[in-house]
């Protein structure tokens, strides 16, 4: 079939295009959706749009439109027209991960190469974190960031959110196939896998990336009983890493411990501090229908948010501390800025059914455990963020979910055996794809 041909190269290229090509992906994304709707037409399949998950994550699209439709008289839209507009595409990101786990990726194939790319991806990040590291410079010539991050094959900072993210959906499958093997070899090679994955997000340099792999840890310890005590030992020799890393890599301990101190320490007035009081404040001025899309970007600057949380002892923000940026770095501010609380709660519904719909059968499933990691450390309340829908962050949210939207419980059951064609070890059938080899 053409149109699905065309989604699966599309889908392909698609986690390519999040490291360097955000029109790329734009394009990728639009062909993946286009394809899916055409096919569902043609076929009159829209069982997928009566999942539990979809319709939340409808009812919230709606939230954000009407919030964002400019009619003074009811106070809505004061963003205007572009905000409705930005509000609107927003729909090309829900379908993503429909499309990719009910059409792209129905097959064991097609969900290994899927992966694979995911995999070559994240391998990237980290060798040209370890390039700069090494040799002070990436492939393009650029150093480690000012602050003291690493900002691996990038020109900015960027590498910490995708690997953390990234790093259990791509390690999992291969250390769990590798203790699955006999002998010591395997065993050694797996531990060398995970001991190198977590000093990657260490020298980065990057705090909440950092802290978001040891939160990713804790889960993969508590779920998945083959590397459980790996896990915890893992965990142990990553706290002890830390006092090293000051002799290994200064300014990686200057940014992970001395900034993060003095931060926890001055907090209300650190650049975090004033943006979340600032996007409290904004709350607090249009609770039930916010700003729009993108309200933070447009009316933060406004001197009547200056206010502060004098409740909380918080004091007036100042715009030269940071108070405003073209976000307020927090998901769930942003949905209350967007479109009130009642947005927040369809917000917070809507992560919540994609990681209870992941949660389904991924004990047994290494890949499908590692979509749930994903998923959960970019839906984390208690984090830094970037903006919910902006390409390259947004497209790995939907990229790990539609991933894991595909391991399918009924559809792995009655569908054919996967290829083991593909593997190198029996057992590496189940691990890789999540059906019986």
């Amino acid at each position: 079939m053409l149109a699905k041909r065309l989604a699966l190269a599309a889908a392909l290229i698609l986690p390519i295009c999040l490291l360097y090509a955000r029109a790329g992906a734009e394009f990728a994304i639009a062909i993946i959706d286009i394809a899916f709707l055409v096919t569902s037409a043609r076929t009159r399949n829209w069982a997928w749009a009566r999942q539990p998950w979809f319709l939340i994550a409808l009812a919230w699209w709606a939230a954000e439109m009407i919030c964002s439709l400019p009619i003074p008289a009811l106070g809505l839209g004061p963003g205007g027209w572009k905000s409705f507009a930005q509000a609107a595409v927003l729909i090309r990101l829900l379908l993503l991960p429909a499309a990719l786990a009910g059409f792209v990726l129905d097959s064991p194939r097609n969900r290994w190469w899927f992966w694979l790319v995911i995999a070559a991806s994240e391998a990237w990040i980290l060798l040209e974190c370890w390039q700069q590291e090494t040799f002070g410079v990436n492939i393009f010539g650029d150093h480690r960031w000012a602050d003291g991050s690493l900002t691996g094959p990038f020109w900015a900072p960027r590498a910490g959110p995708p690997y953390t993210h990234l790093l259990f959906l791509t390690a999992l499958p291969i250390v769990a196939a590798l203790i699955a093997r006999r002998g010591t070899v395997p065993k050694l090679a797996a531990a060398a896998l995970a001991i190198i994955g977590f000093a990657t997000a260490l020298i980065i340099g990057q705090r909440m990336p950092f802290l978001l792999a040891g939160l990713g840890l804790a889960v993969t310890a508590l779920a998945f009983r083959p590397v459980r005590l790996p896990a915890i030992a893992l965990g142990i020799l990553v706290i002890l890493a830390i006092p090293a890393l000051k002799i290994v890599s200064p300014p990686s301990f200057d940014k992970l411990v001395g900034e993060t101190s003095i931060q926890i320490r001055h907090f209300a007035k650190s650049p975090y501090g004033e943006l979340y009081t600032r996007a409290t404040v904004m709350i607090e001025h249009s609770p039930w229908h916010g700003y729009g899309f993108n309200g933070f970007l447009y009316f933060c600057p406004e001197p009547k948010f200056d206010a502060g949380l004098p409740a909380m002892g918080i004091g007036p923000t100042n715009l030269a501390r940071g108070a405003c940026n073209i976000h307020p770095h927090n998901f769930y501010l942003q949905a209350a800025i967007d479109a009130g609380l009642g947005g927040l709660v369809l917000f917070a519904a809507l992560n919540l059914a994609w990681l209870l719909t992941l949660a389904r059968g991924m004990l047994r499933q290494p890949m499908k455990l590692g979509a749930f990691i994903g998923v959960l450390t970019y839906a984390w309340p208690l984090a830094s963020t970037d903006n919910f829908a902006v390409l390259p962050m947004a497209g790995w949210l939907f990229v790990m979910l539609g991933l894991g939207l595909a391991f399918d419980p009924a559809r792995l059951q009655s569908g054919p055996p996967e290829p083991q064609s593909l593997y190198q070890h029996p057992n590496q059938a189940l691990i890789l794809t999540g059906a019986p080899p």
